[in-house]
Formats: C-alpha cells, structure tokens, sequence
C-alpha cells in the first residue's frame, strides 16, 4: 500500500501537537517535528524506499523507535501508538489549531484552565471574555480569536498548494498509465495558482463506456480514505491527507468546455455566462450553445474566440481586468519558469539551512540550471537560526571567494538577511552591509506593533543606503499566522521613491507579497524579485508556486529581477545602493 511522504509526517506533526497539548517532555515533542520535516524533506515516498528494505532509522534524527513507526506505517497505514494518543485529549481540542496564532500550548491553557473542548466553547468563553484573562492572551488575542470564528476561516479547509500536489499526485500517475483516458488536467483553484487550495478539481476525457472502469480504478487507490461520490460522470474521494478530489469524465469534444468551466473563477464565469445570454446563447461544462447547435467546445481558445476575446491565462480568470484586456487582444505575456535565471535569498548551514553552501550552489548549477545565486544567511539577532554577527559575516564573504573559484559556471553573490529591529535600524553595522552584493531586510520579531509603528520601522529600515530588497514584506504564514499589521501601500510607494526591490517569497508557507500587491508594486515600478528562501536545494522546487503568484499578480519577465542575465542584474541591484 502506497502513502504518501505528507502522510506520514501528517503523523508525527500531529502527535507533536498532542504531546505539547499534554504537557510532554518538549525533547519528544521535537523529535517528532523534527521526524516530520525530515520524512517531508525526503524526495522519494519513505514507505516505497521502506519496502525495499531501506532502514528508517538511516533518516537524521529518526531513532529505533520512530524508526517501528514508520515501519508499522508502511505495512498497516496506521501507527497504533499514535491512535491511541489521539484517545487521551478531547477531538474538538484539535480543531483549535486551525486558528490563527493559536498553537498547541495556548490550546493546553484554554483546556486545563477554561475547560474548552472544542470551537463552541471557544467561542462562548471568548464571547464572555474570559480569555483574555488567561496569561499568554490578552485581549488582542481573544479579538482575533472572535474574528476567526466569525469569518470564513473555519467553513473551508485550505492547503497549502504542495499538500494539493502531493495529494493528487498518486491519482495522476494512475490516470497517465491508463490507455483508455484520453486526456486530464487539474482545474479549478489549482489551475488558477491560487495560494491555498480547497477541493481539487480534476477533469478526464474519454470514451463514455470505459468512464465506468476509470472512477473504479480511482476509487480502489490505497490512498482513498472515504469516498463521496462514485459514478461514471463524477466521482469525489477524500484523501489520507483529508483534501477532497473530485474527478469528471467528459467526452473529448467537450474538453475545452470542462476545462474552462471548472478552472473558474466564480466570478470570471458568471461574466463569461452574462455574454453568452446576452447573446442569446447558453454556456455550460459541455460547450457554448446557440439553440442546440454547440458552437465551440473543444478548446478553451475556441470558446473565448467566440466572444471575441483573447483567451486569459488561468491565473488571470478573477475578473479582475482580464475581459477587458482580452477585448483589445491585450492580455500580458505573463512570467513563466523558463525565464527565472537565479535565486537571491537562501540559507545555508551558516545559518539555519541544511546544506553547505556548496552543495546547495552546486545543485542549483547542476540542477536547476541557474546562472546565479546569493548566499543570505540570517543575520545576529535571530539567534534561534544561528545568524551571522559582523566576524562570521567576513569569514562567509572569504569562503564564498573561493567557492567562486571552485564551483565556477554560476555568479556567486555574497549577501545577508539583515534583521530589522524594533526601532527601525539594522541588526548588522554599515561598515559590514556595504561590503555585500545583496543585503535583505526582513522583520522576524515584535510582530505585534501597532500599524502605525510597524510601518514606521520598516520604512526607516528602507532608508539605510547599503539595501537591496526587503523579504517577504508582510510576515504572514499562510494556514498559520496573518501578517502583522501594516501599511503595505505606503511600503510600494516607498520602494519606488526609494529605488529598491520588493520580494515575492515562494516558500508555499509565505508567497509574499500577495498577488494584489504584487500588482499594484508593478504598477507603482517597483521591480519584484522572486526567491525560493530555500534551506535545502529541494525547495528550490518551489520556485513554481512563486511563479503562479507572480502570474495572478500579471507581471511580466520585465518586470521580475530574476530574468536578468548577471550584468544586468549586478547593475540592478548597484543601482539600489544609496551611499
């Protein structure tokens, strides 16, 4: 039986947080996270790899006793021990942890001291106000707490796109060694690059006779854990990884029609339906109709020509301009993957990365074919990711030389991501900042400023002459924390006047700035740099979710720092010095 990584660290994670809520030893409570990052981390299914007799306990950090575990889960899908925990607390308890900002302690407090049990009693005590009298809260804290509970948060579970990949990943490999699927795509949120992803959307063609065959097929996967709906037109499965997958088989000639229809937006749609009525015409998954006659069906481009319109790539179909634009036949050549030449924000184990520097620059030559990469290790005052103080800084800037030497056939930058602290200033001296290529500023701390403050600070921080862009300018953890409060308009305009770059951080968990912002930064000519703030040279696999971003945010390779070839891109970022 096959499962996938995400499952088994979904495992751990989840014991993790139970134990913490129990009040555990916090060295156990770190093993298990530390085994879910690392079985995360792995780049083939760890229970394929057990199977053919690999020992888990080979994995760092995964002793004899994890190691039973992740055998036991490779054979049963389950880990008894960890059922079995599950007994000792409340469900409802863990449900909390979909709130922002509340994490397995605060749910321990909330438990032992107000006896909450589940969202109803969250709410009830909020409510009355009697968290905020918890130490640790606050009345902020019971605010947003209140606020969770009242918006949209809780209605639909979100995912972080990898989680949808690798969940729907197992059903595609199926589909594609199937002779009688004649084609299939993921539509929906997905196709449309969406930053989280609820249900996944998956449409099939093929022959009607063999629709039946192929939902059975899909059903019977070891990774269905309930299955929804089963019928040869639709079929809905949730996954080991609790996302729903819904499939639909349609014939080939209304392929164009499925596919449009089910990409979406809700919004795009009823635009593109209030046309065709206009028109006196009908627009369904099975084609753009006059009467009974099917007017365009088989491509998405045939329908959209049929209205007299550019066809909008899929992560422009918010109804945001996009008709508009595909009325003039004016749509953007939007970013793609191909046109990325190199990454300017990264760890290594200077810092809190897990490679050397040279293996990670080594990979991203060798593998991804980049032309250049900046070494940015954090700086002194993130103690907790081992930064760099000013003598560490000097010794990285002489290592680096000599990797230039060594590992030739990709520019090496030396860099830093330079904390910004309370007051605005840096955490590294001038004297040092000026003798980098690329300095980041970032905010990792005192998240809880007020508007005003917050925004004050990053702007002075903006002022220092030595910066080159500031990274993932809103602090926010996507499924976990919202950013911190800020005016992040006033920042684009900033940016401008001040002459440096805003990021779009790709890391799945930030893809920050979003892609509204990232389209107003444009517009105000501020140049964006995406970059992977990679650890390990895996993530570097997540450049794509910052290229979906950077595609609903229409921008353009012009307008992306990272298409540069390296004189031209050493221009750019002199350009931003101010001293």
């Amino acid at each position: 039986m096959e499962h996938s990584n995400a499952a088994l660290a979904r495992q751990f994670e989840q014991a993790a947080d139970i134990l913490e809520i129990l009040g555990e030893n916090p060295f156990r409570v770190r093993a298990y996270r530390n085994a879910a990052r690392v079985i995360n981390d792995q780049p083939q299914p760890i229970t394929d790899r057990v199977r053919e007799g690999f020992d888990p306990a080979d994995l760092p950090g995964i002793g004899a006793d994890l190691a039973d575990k992740i055998r036991e889960f490779t054979t049963t899908g389950h880990i008894a021990w960890i059922d079995d925990l599950r007994t000792q607390i409340p469900a409802g308890l863990l449900e909390l942890l979909r709130l922002p900002g509340v994490g397995p302690k605060k749910v321990r407090a909330l438990w032992q001291e107000l006896g909450i049990t589940d969202l109803d009693g969250l709410r009830a005590a909020a409510e009355a106000q009697k968290i905020q009298a918890l130490p640790g809260f606050g009345k902020k804290t019971e605010q947003n707490i209140l606020k969770a509970l009242s918006s949209d948060f809780l209605q639909e579970r979100r995912f972080l796109r990898p989680v949808g990949k690798q969940a729907v990943a197992p059903f595609l490999e199926l589909l594609a060694a199937m002779d009688t699927v004649d084609r299939f795509e993921i539509a929906g949120s997905y196709r449309r690059g969406r930053e989280t992803v609820g249900d996944i959307d998956v449409i099939i063609t093929a022959r009607e006779t063999d629709a039946p065959a192929i939902m059975d097929a899909l059903v019977a996967h070891p990774s269905v854990q309930d299955v929804l709906v089963h019928g040869p037109g639709k079929t809905s499965v949730v996954t080991e990884l609790d996302i729903q997958i819904d499939f639909r088989v349609v014939a080939p000639e209304s392929w164009g029609a499925a596919l449009l229809y089910f990409t979406g937006s809700k919004a795009h749609n009823i635009v593109l339906r209030d046309r065709a009525r206009n028109r006196g015409w009908k627009l369904n998954e099975f084609g753009l109709f006059d009467g009974k006659q099917c007017i365009a069906s088989k491509t998405e481009a045939e329908i959209y020509d049929a209205f007299g319109l550019e066809t909008p790539p899929p992560e422009l179909r918010e109804n945001r301009g996009e008709f508009e634009a595909a009325e003039q036949h004016n749509l953007p050549r939007l970013i793609c993957i191909e046109d990325y030449r190199g990454n300017l924000h990264a760890h290594s184990t200077w810092s809190d990365g897990k490679q050397t520097l040279h293996d990670i620059i080594t990979a991203a030559r060798d593998e991804f074919h980049y032309s250049y990469w900046a070494a940015t290790d954090h700086s002194k005052s993130l103690t907790v990711a081992n930064g760099l103080d000013e003598d560490r800084v000097l010794q990285q800037i002489d290592e680096i030389a000599k990797l230039r030497e060594t590992v030739p056939g990709i520019e090496i930058l030396t860099g830093i991501e330079c904390d910004i602290l309370e007051d605005g200033t840096l955490d590294l001296p001038d004297e040092i900042l000026s003798r980098l290529d690329v300095v980041i500023i970032a905010i990792h701390s005192k998240f809880n400023l007020s508007r005003k403050a917050q925004t004050e600070r990053m702007l002075r921080a903006m002022d220092n002459p030595w910066i080159t862009f500031v990274a993932h300018p809103t602090g926010r953890l996507l499924t976990r924390r919202e950013g911190y409060a800020i005016d992040i308009e006033r920042v684009i305009r900033h940016a401008a006047e001040r002459g440096c770059f805003l990021e779009l951080n790709a890391s799945p968990w930030r893809l920050d700035l979003n892609d509204i912002y990232c389209r107003e930064a444009a517009a105000a000519g501020v140049p964006i740099t995406i970059n992977t703030d990679a650890h390990h040279s895996r993530d570097l696999n997540n450049l794509e979710h910052g290229i979906a971003q950077a595609r609903r945010g229409w921008l353009r390779a012009d307008q992306v720092i990272n298409t540069l070839p390296v004189p031209q891109l050493r221009d750019a970022i002199r350009r931003t010095k101010l001293a």
